[in-house]
């Protein structure tokens, strides 16, 4: 079969690769059909997060099963469904407390298309067949009338959003209205997500970012948007603030605009390895600091529910590109780039 490789930085290519075998009754064979780039991607693309060569990329899409195990009750062949990006079995004691991303039934970090930094590797979204090991765990049917493409990132990114405000959301809903406010310093698509998932909860966001593009799909998603590089005088202080953009000067911008006792969570990934962190303010102000990765199996139903109730992500998309065009168009990948296979 085909498979996407990373070769050096700026050059992607198919390459062929041994078609992956169900030797398990609890294991099931998926093919991707609508696959989209990680944030993490187009840092790994961009050279902003430099990774060794020789891996199978793509870890976030829609699928469609194409055959099962004999154990597996849970999707048949010819669903439609959304595979997690992590691996996890369901019955430990990680899954059953609904950490899903640590699960203990496989190496820390377990995850399809990243296998330079997995504890186990899947293999990559962008084949011609993914293996799923504990497929009645993992899959989930893909929502019915939901423009796929607009929810490609459902196994990683759109979750990821969702874990940067909606852990909150009671406590959001119990501030007066006024109060309803969240400040999301936005880079490429966790923030966008962020904000639309984050006003589908009721709150008002102040989305900040440089790009014009993104500031554009902010507000199309109902945020209050604000260029970085312009002085503005808006945004105040939050109960909930989200940092996207692994800068470590705006972290600090972003938990001095975090209230007393209120929540920042942060998603982004530190190649230096140590930053700064105002330690002594955060405890006097009782700042709660989140960071880690989602257990995205354990989010994704979340999602589900706000997108039955009308939560539109669509405009987080950058572009629509053919499967074909992959091995061009995935080095040049600047946003939420989604890969459509015929």
């Amino acid at each position: 079969m085909r498979q996407l490789t990373f070769e050096e930085a700026g050059r992607y290519a198919w390459r062929e690769a041994p078609e992956p075998q169900i030797t398990a009754p609890g294991q099931a064979l998926v093919r991707p059909l609508t696959v989209a780039c990680c944030d993490l991607d187009v840092a790994v693309c961009n050279g902003r997060l430099p990774l060794p060569p020789g891996y199978a990329v793509g870890h976030e899409g829609l699928a469609e099963v194409v055959a099962v195990g004999d154990d597996v009750t849970g999707a048949g062949v010819g669903d439609r469904v959304v595979v997690p990006f992590q691996i996890n079995c369901g019955d430990c004691r990680e899954c059953r407390r609904g950490v899903t991303g640590s699960c203990s039934a496989v190496p820390l970090m377990a995850a399809y298309g990243m296998a330079p930094i997995a504890g186990l590797d899947g293999g990559g979204f962008m084949s011609d067949l993914v293996l799923v090991p504990y497929a009645d765990a993992m899959l989930i049917p893909a929502p019915d009338g939901v423009d796929p493409v607009s929810i490609a990132s459902l196994s990683d990114n759109i979750p990821d959003g969702w874990r940067t405000v909606g852990p909150f959301s009671a406590e959001l809903a119990a501030l007066d209205p006024v109060d309803r406010r969240v400040l999301v310093l936005g880079r490429l698509s966790i923030g966008l997500y962020s904000a639309a998932i984050a006003t589908a909860l009721g709150a008002h966001v102040d989305y900040v970012d440089t790009d014009p593009q993104r500031l554009a799909a902010a507000e199309k998603l109902g945020a209050a948007v604000h260029d970085v590089a312009k002085p503005d005088k808006s945004w105040g202080s939050y109960p909930v603030t989200v940092h996207t953009t692994s800068d470590a000067a705006l972290l600090a911008a972003t938990l001095r605009a975090t209230w007393p006792d209120g929540v920042c969570t942060d998603t982004g990934i530190y190649p230096e390895y140590q930053v700064a962190m105002p330690l002594l303010p955060m405890y006097s102000r009782g700042v709660r600091f989140v960071t880690g990765r989602v257990s995205a199996r354990a989010v994704i139903p979340r999602v589900l529910d706000l997108l039955a109730g009308g939560l539109d992500v669509s405009p987080a998309v950058d572009r629509v590109v053919a499967w074909e065009d992959a091995p061009s168009d995935w080095p040049t990948m600047t946003g939420k780039t989604i890969f459509t296979r015929a």
